[in-house]
């Protein structure tokens, strides 16, 4: 689609008119042609973190772990399930 003028601003208000006057076959054929679209924008901005190091710091000892492992499994087996 091109502007009648160069001058014209495109925005989300404007766009969603027009959207108003297209057929339910065509707002499918719409949002099947812009999703993709989309999805390959956000993956470009969204860069995986790195998890190396993520530990780095923490000082974590044995009876931090005994003590977890105690709290996790206190109430098993339970006889409500």
């Amino acid at each position: 689609m091109t502007l009648a003028n160069s001058s014209d601003i495109v925005t989300v208000d404007k766009i969603l008119e027009l959207t108003t006057q297209l057929s339910v076959a065509d707002k499918l054929r719409l949002i099947e042609r812009i999703v993709p679209q989309i999805d390959r924008e956000v993956k470009a901005i969204r860069k995986p973190q790195s998890l190396r190091g993520i530990w780095r710091g923490l000082d974590i000892t044995d009876e931090d772990i005994q003590g977890v492992r105690t709290e996790m499994w206190r109430n098993f087996p339970r006889e409500d399930i």
